[in-house]
């Protein structure tokens, strides 16, 4: 009898526990079994190298990891939304997330800009640095959070070059009355020195440059100019890209979406974010590097450096717009004392390391 009622309270406790794992094993499968469609948009021509093939990768890798689970559809500027409405669409859930420069939203937030690039700023290298270490993730979520948004690094085309001129630079003088495609704080530094920037998306520039709507244009690198082919367009390379010298770009994600993401989904966003981020960086160096001897032996493009003193008036006016932006308004105050503390530092450590290696190297 005892072993009958042992036997039958062991059942009876079995039986309230598989109904208990049976219930939470079918909340789990349920949950495993959700899944998300999300649109994605850019500024970038559809899959145009680099730029507009980082966030078809991320989205290859988003799709990989969730196991299907989480599926981005990317759209190429223009095909969902124009290029530089980008920020707005994520912001107002036309799309849940978007692939591009934080210095074109500058109209929304003058703190923007320091989260692409500033002239004569920090590098790819260290701005990854500020970003994930430096206090710079948390200072650009809060620059975005009155647009609903998350911010991601997006990738890093690294220094740029200078720029495509059809005249030269041999002074500051040449700088005067220059129509020149540059967007964010290097816009506003020429402006100073007299010339006249504008802001065009990608698609645009070609045209642009060869009807003499503008004289002079910047865009990344080789490796992304020589796909534009603008050295049919202009006849003079200049470098080093004094106004971008580290240029990052961001994901950006609609927190509304994001937060209705389990959280597996949302570690899964996030890091292949920051493995498209180190994925660009590594790309754009080496296919830099091919590009520019295709652009120099194949097509005779005459590359050039700008004169010493052009960069020193440059560097002067640099600091004068940097720093006045920064007491423009609170925010970009604060995200600028975290910036400049951080480049100051990094760069003196720089020069006992990465900048006296090459030195000693060349």
């Amino acid at each position: 009898m005892k072993r009958l009622i042992v036997t039958a309270l062991a059942a009876l406790a079995l039986a309230g526990c598989n109904k208990e794992c049976d219930t939470a094993a079918g909340g789990q499968s349920a949950a495993v079994q959700e899944t998300f469609k999300w649109k994605l948009v850019t500024s970038w021509p559809k899959n145009f190298p680099g730029l507009g093939t980082a966030p078809e990768r991320f989205a290859e890798k988003v799709n990989e990891l969730s196991a299907g689970r989480l599926k981005i559809h990317v759209y190429g500027a223009g095909e969902m939304v124009p290029a530089l409405q980008v920020f707005d669409a994520v912001s107002q859930g036309t799309a849940e997330m978007g692939h591009s420069g934080a210095y074109y939203w500058k109209g929304k937030s003058a703190a923007a800009q320091f989260f692409t690039s500033v002239p004569f700023g920090l590098t790819a290298q260290e701005m990854n640095g500020w970003i994930q270490y430096g206090g710079g993730q948390e200072l650009w979520e809060e620059v975005y959070a009155p647009f609903n948004l998350l911010p991601l690094p997006g990738g890093n085309t690294g220094v740029q070059m200078g720029g495509w001129f059809n005249k030269e630079i041999n002074s500051v003088e040449d700088l005067k009355g220059l129509k020149m495609r540059i967007p964010g704080l290097g816009g506003e530094v020429l402006a100073r020195a007299g010339g006249t920037p504008v802001t065009l998306p990608g698609g645009e520039i070609f045209t642009s440059l060869q009807t003499g709507t503008i004289d002079a244009t910047e865009w990344v690198g080789p490796y992304n100019d020589l796909a534009f082919g603008l050295y049919k367009a202009a006849s003079i390379y200049y470098y080093p890209g004094w106004h971008e010298p580290g240029s990052m770009m961001e994901f950006i994600i609609n927190k509304d979406a994001f937060a209705k993401l389990p959280a597996d989904l949302q570690a899964i966003v996030k890091v292949a974010a920051q493995a498209t981020n180190e994925d660009m960086l590594a790309e754009y160096t080496t296919r830099n590097q091919n590009a520019l001897v295709e652009l120099k032996t194949k097509h005779n493009v005459d590359v050039r450096a700008f004169p010493a003193d052009v960069l020193n008036t440059l560097k002067t006016l640099s600091d004068d717009v940097v720093a006045e932006v920064a007491a423009g308004d609170p925010l970009s105050g604060k995200v600028y004392e975290s910036y400049k503390t951080y480049r100051d530092q990094v760069k003196a450590y720089h020069a006992v390391s990465e900048q006296a290696y090459i030195n000693a190297r060349n």
